[in-house]
């Protein structure tokens, strides 16, 4: 977008949010934010305006602002972004545990051998599928925070 012209004013102020119209259509409505004044100068200026997009024709249209309810992408909880409040710590999207995604395999006690227990538990092997059980916060499911099948995640334009 930035090589074009049309946007050379333009600064957005997330990364553009891509999501298909139907699982079975060709079409796809890209959303994303700028950074404006009071009256949307830069808004107007792009509203309904057509550009070529490889060999697509993309057609600029206006909506609702900030249709998607925002996740944190500290806490994985809804109704607020990660930039807007810090007072969560950082939070693994398999277990909530209070660590990053890639060191979970490293710090959770379910890949882990313990020896102690009846049977002993064995380690993980590298490679293979976590045994964790995932609950997501949200709506208590047994899935991982962010996924798609989630209901919350599936209302996300959804206020209410």
């Amino acid at each position: 977008m930035k090589q074009l012209e049309l946007f050379e004013c333009v600064n957005l102020t997330t990364k553009p949010r891509v999501i298909k119209a139907s699982p079975k259509s060709d079409m796809a409505i890209i959303w994303f934010d700028i950074w404006d004044s009071q009256n949307s100068s830069k808004a107007k200026l792009l509203i309904n305006h057509s550009f070529n997009f490889g060999r697509y024709i993309i057609t600029i249209r206006a909506t609702n602002m900030n249709p998607e309810v925002p996740q944190c992408h500290n806490c994985w909880k809804w109704g607020y972004s990660t930039f807007s409040y810090h007072a969560h710590g950082l939070r693994c999207q398999k277990c909530n545990g209070p660590h990053k995604l890639e060191h979970h395999r490293d710090l959770v006690w379910c890949c882990k051998a313990n020896s102690k227990l009846n049977p002993p538990r064995l380690e993980t092997t590298k490679g293979e599928p976590c045994p964790h059980n995932f609950k997501c916060i949200n709506c208590k499911g047994k899935h991982i925070i962010d996924d798609n099948k989630c209901p919350f995640w599936k209302h996300r334009f959804n206020c209410e």
